[in-house]
């Protein structure tokens, strides 16, 4: 092997593998960064991108606007012949207004809100992409919808935090309030009998019977922003919701209603989703660590301990902010802003990559 070749600039890990217009990625690898004081030249295909780091091995750089999506190419000016890949989201749904997580239907189509600023009413307060990515009104009328969530049978629930009302929706968008006096009502999730628990972000998670009738679950620290609620596949609930703290739980409450801290490594967790696989995936908010993390552990923790330590939760898709996240049955996931929504046929399983030659 010749003196050249080894000292030829290679690639070696970016992290994360996936990401949306404007998060920001991490490329590494021996002598990449170029010449002291001048940036390297970085493409995501053809598009350049704007490089805010860079020392001998390592270059970070945000994802520019205008990708079409999938699998894209990376190259580094300092690294001629070396190609690495990123999963890019593709758009699936803009002029959106979200405050939690999406949901999918049985049947792979996802529905999104346009929530708006408390008590208005929008144009069109519900929206339905299909499979073949078309997005149309479904329901209007509604005032501020917030959280969403599927019923056995196929009926898509609401929540108001303008009413504090839970309205279920038929397939043909007809709309009935199912509960009431819910306080300001957030986050919704079914257990596997059907019972619905509703996150009032003033402090109090609701259970809600098929009959209607409400109880008092469990007690939080209330929210300044909203609770975001997720079922596991136990049975236990997952729980979160943003404080004025510098650091934020995901909570989990046991079926009896007691309330344990799963982790206090997020700044200001919002939407969380189990992936078909039974992972817990969390959405953080908080400006430049934003982006969707793995908790692998989530389920696997005993009484009493909490995940700590860098393994603990793994970023998955850089984002500049989210709000929401959600898994179809095959695992493709969506995640959204405030005002879009983008789509990953399928979350990467590692954190770097093994780059390949252009």
């Amino acid at each position: 092997m010749s003196k050249a070749s080894l000292t030829r600039p290679r690639l070696a890990a970016v992290r994360p593998l996936a990401a949306i217009s404007g998060g920001r990625v991490t490329v590494r690898g021996t002598g990449i960064g170029g010449d002291p004081g001048r940036l390297p030249d970085v493409r995501f295909g053809e598009v350049p991108a704007r490089v805010v780091y860079a020392d001998r091995d390592t270059v970070a750089c945000c994802v520019p606007a205008g990708l079409g999506g999938g699998a894209t190419e990376i190259r580094l000016s300092t690294a001629p012949g070396e190609t690495a890949f990123l999963d890019v989201g593709t758009p699936v749904a803009t002029g959106l207004h979200q405050v939690d997580s999406p949901v999918f239907g049985d049947d792979g189509v996802l529905y999104l809100t346009h929530s708006g600023a408390r008590g208005s009413q929008s144009p069109v307060s519900i929206f339905r992409v299909g499979a073949d990515g078309f997005c149309e009104s479904f329901v209007t009328g509604l005032t501020n919808p917030t959280s969403l969530a599927f019923q056995p049978g196929g009926r898509l629930l609401v929540s108001s935090r303008f009413d504090g009302t839970v309205s279920a929706v038929d397939s043909t968008g007809h709309v009935e309030a199912v509960a009431t006096d819910l306080g300001v009502a957030c986050g919704l999730a079914l257990d596997a009998e059907g019972t619905l628990h509703v996150g009032d972000r003033s402090g109090t998670v609701f259970r809600v019977t098929a009959t209607g009738e409400v109880s008092r679950f469990a007690t939080l620290p209330p929210s300044v922003a909203a609770f975001h609620l997720a079922m596991a596949p136990t049975g236990a609930l997952f729980v979160t919701g943003p404080t004025l703290g510098t650091r934020d739980a995901v909570y989990r409450i046991d079926p009896d209603g007691i309330v344990s801290t799963v982790t206090r490594q997020f700044g200001r967790p919002q939407g969380l989703a189990f992936d078909p696989h039974g992972t817990l995936y969390v959405v953080e908010a908080l400006a430049g660590a934003a982006g969707l993390y793995r908790l692998p552990g989530a389920l696997d923790q005993g009484d009493g301990e909490e995940l700590r330590g860098a393994n603990a939760v793994d970023l998955v898709v850089a984002a500049p902010s989210l709000v929401g996240v959600a898994f179809d049955g095959d695992g493709a996931a969506v995640v959204v802003s405030e005002s879009v929504a983008y789509r990953f046929d399928r979350l990467p399983s590692a954190s770097g990559f093994t780059p390949r030659p252009a």
